[in-house]
């Protein structure tokens, strides 16, 4: 060992990208070093350790140089999202930085698992990157390029992951957008390390015997209803005019709000048991990632991002994010068609129900773990 720690010292050897060592410097290494049993060795023998050395130092440059790396561009783009969760996650949900926040960031040929407790064999390491504060793995890829969504992705593993591709492969196609949309799937991320979650989900029964979780996508609501269809329109349209204008006095607020509830209940009573238990766990889970999402993007209008990121060509300012964010839920609630849409309805309209607690319950964050999977319980 000390012979390897003294040989590292020659110029750059150590240098995996460029090693380089000079017969010349190899004897006078062994002169300083071992002045006595190596001062008589010959040039033979100087010259196959000289050999050697090249060219194990040459298959380590190979190696190294065989091994993907994450682009700049996504590491900056990590590297922020990262940090913008820490400065003000907890604004929005107390503790929300216990959670993990472990990503599988797909590309065209790799995956890289970054900030993961317990990769999976499959992976092989790159080693500490600090600017992501973690050890970064890599492996080829599995999934498609476009993938977004949260879930325990790693074999062996019960730790949910964000399993997301390159900004310019997903919904969000900017740097800007594509941090905030990383923070709604880690508030999934939130959602599902809480004591029981997938117990008290598993506790709906409606999954009808699917063990794979896709019933959260694919569970037959009756979409096709006409009266459903009518119903959750109207209900939507209320549920606009509570929210916005915010100038109005407090009685007119107050009295919209009614008007919405009542027209919620109606929707209720239309449906069978287990199809609103499927909603509400919609809006709940779904919906709120998207409320959470706008409320990052409306906090971080006064966070200064890093000067890599704003480097960025495709960065916006979070203000502008958020300010479209929020035109967004709006647009869509008016606008989307339940027979149309589908389970997409659930995201604005869950976002916007948010909002609307805000404003006539602003404590129900305290209450969100206890109250599982029926927003309802929130209002008062």
């Amino acid at each position: 060992m000390a012979f390897v720690s003294r040989l590292n010292s020659l110029g750059k050897v150590s240098s995996v990208k460029s090693p380089q060592i000079s017969q010349r410097a190899l004897t006078r290494f062994c002169h300083q070093y071992y002045p006595f049993s190596l001062r008589k060795i010959s040039r033979r023998l100087v010259a196959l350790v000289f050999v050697v050395l090249s060219l194990i130092f040459s298959l380590e440059s190979a190696r190294a140089q065989d091994r993907p790396q994450l682009s700049a561009i996504d590491r900056t783009r990590l590297a922020e999202a990262f940090r913008l969760g820490a400065r003000i996650g907890d604004q929005i949900w107390p503790d929300w930085s216990k959670a993990p926040f472990a990503v599988l960031l797909v590309t065209a040929e790799h995956e890289f698992l970054i900030r993961h407790p317990k990769p999976s064999a499959d992976f092989n390491s790159l080693g500490y990157d600090p600017s992501l504060k973690s050890d970064v793995y890599y492996r080829k890829r599995h999934f498609l390029t476009h993938f977004l969504a949260t879930f325990p992705a790693i074999s062996g593993s019960m730790i949910s992951t964000i399993v997301v591709g390159q900004a310019e492969n997903t919904t969000a196609r900017t740097s800007t957008r594509w941090v905030i949309t990383l923070l709604h799937e880690h508030f999934h991320q939130l959602q599902d390390s809480q004591p029981s979650y997938y117990t008290d989900a598993n506790a709906l029964n409606l999954s009808r015997g699917d063990q794979t979780g896709m019933w959260m996508l694919n569970y037959a609501f009756p979409y096709e209803r006409t009266d459903v269809q009518q119903q959750f329109s109207a209900m939507s349209q209320l549920l606009a005019a509570a929210v916005q204008p915010r100038s109005l006095p407090r009685a007119e607020r107050a009295k919209r709000a009614r008007a919405y509830l009542e027209a919620r209940r109606k929707f209720q009573q239309l449906l069978p048991s287990d199809d609103y238990k499927y909603f509400s766990f919609q809006f709940w889970k779904e919906g709120i990632a998207r409320y959470t999402e706008y409320q990052v993007a409306r906090l971080a209008a006064k966070y200064r991002p890093t000067k890599e990121f704003r480097a960025l060509k495709d960065c916006r300012s979070f203000a502008e994010v958020g300010k479209s964010m929020y035109e967004e839920i709006f647009r869509e609630l008016l606008t989307q068609k339940l027979g149309e849409s589908k389970r997409e309805v659930v995201y604005a309209f869950g976002a916007a129900e948010g909002l609307l607690l805000d404003e006539i319950n602003p404590r129900w964050r305290s209450r969100y773990f206890e109250e599982k999977f029926d927003l309802w319980k929130l209002f008062p």
